[in-house]
């Protein structure tokens, strides 16, 4: 079976460098993560992976130090049209389930985890962290994860044994689903999208979560502190915002940088209900803004009927261990 891999060369650079306190995660540590991942897959005994090319060539930069006999068979790029944006990781999944990929791997932050799946919700997706605001990618060692991918891809362990079926939330403008969101849908009081990345939570007039818990940071923390909705509930919080309410919630939207939001309203969403968004708008996915509303635009945001299988490392390790899939004898 494939694995497919993709490497955002551009994530844990943005914004919140400046105004906030954000750490750089270089390429050449993701160049060292990815060594890491093959010798995982290796082991696990999968033999194909492909992976999406990028400018820094990480992958590239990978198999350089890495011999043979600890890295799959088989390492192929995908063969498109490269734009060195966002679509690069859409297109790259889109590609990898075209291809029968088991699943793929993807490093990157909430964004690009957000763009991958955009691109394949079929696709089960372990997601590794290097970005900024990261609630949906995961920080676990590189070995490790390829390790747990390989298992799932080989078929040592049922995907289903696997996987957890994460909640994720779709933007509806004009009667037709033209996005998603991991984590949050925030709504802005903008005309234009401006910098990508949200830094200003008194602009923001409501917020939709697909997930939220004490401990995250980002926009999703506003709502951490105010309930706890897991990934796979089949729930999520609408909160609508206002700077002048007397309710206050303060929150770390960014490392380092905490902010207070006023709550108007909070509401439990449920599977398929759809909650209408005030224009003209701009709308926030997971941290970055993506959809423009204009005034004469029918828009609301729903938490999906479906979500995402997304790998969940130890419990598929843990599975690993008890059929003695690495024992022998």
């Amino acid at each position: 079976m494939k694995v497919g891999l993709i490497a955002n060369p551009a994530s844990g650079k943005d914004i919140r460098r400046i105004v906030a306190h954000g750490s750089v995660f270089d390429n050449q540590e993701k160049v060292r993560m990815v060594r890491r991942i093959l010798a995982g897959l290796k082991e696990a005994g999968i033999e194909e992976v492909l992976y999406m090319p990028d400018s820094y060539a990480i992958v590239e930069r990978a198999l350089t130090d890495l011999p043979e006999a600890r890295r799959p068979a088989s390492i192929a790029p995908l063969v498109y049209w490269q734009h060195n944006n966002q679509e690069d990781t859409v297109n790259a999944a889109r590609m990898l389930e075209e291809a029968g990929a088991g699943l793929m791997i993807v490093l990157g932050g909430d964004g690009t985890a957000r763009a991958a799946c955009k691109g394949s919700r079929k696709l089960p997706i372990l997601a590794l962290s290097t970005g900024t605001n990261n609630v949906f990618p995961v920080m676990t060692e590189a070995t490790m994860a390829g390790l747990a991918a390989g298992v799932l891809a080989s078929g040592a362990i049922p995907m289903e044994a696997g996987c957890l079926e994460a909640d994720i939330l779709e933007i509806v403008v004009n009667g037709e689903c033209v996005d998603m969101a991991l984590v949050d849908v925030a709504v802005a009081r903008e005309a234009f999208v401006a910098s990508r990345a949200v830094w200003d939570a008194g602009r923001l007039t409501a917020l939709f979560l697909a997930r939220c818990k004490a401990d995250s940071i980002g926009l999703s923390a506003i709502g951490g502190q105010l309930c706890h909705c897991p990934p796979s509930s089949g729930t999520g919080l609408a909160l609508q915002l206002d700077s002048s309410s007397e309710r206050k919630v303060r929150a770390a939207i960014a490392p380092g940088l905490f902010v207070e939001a006023g709550i108007v309203s909070q509401q439990t969403m449920t599977r398929g209900t759809s909650f209408p968004v005030q224009q003209p708008a701009v709308l926030a996915l997971d941290g970055e803004r993506e959809v423009v509303l204009r005034k004469k635009d029918e828009a609301y945001v729903r938490l999906a009927q479906r979500g995402v299988q997304v790998v969940d490392v130890a419990r598929t390790l843990e599975e690993a261990r008890r059929k003695r899939v690495f024992v022998r004898g």
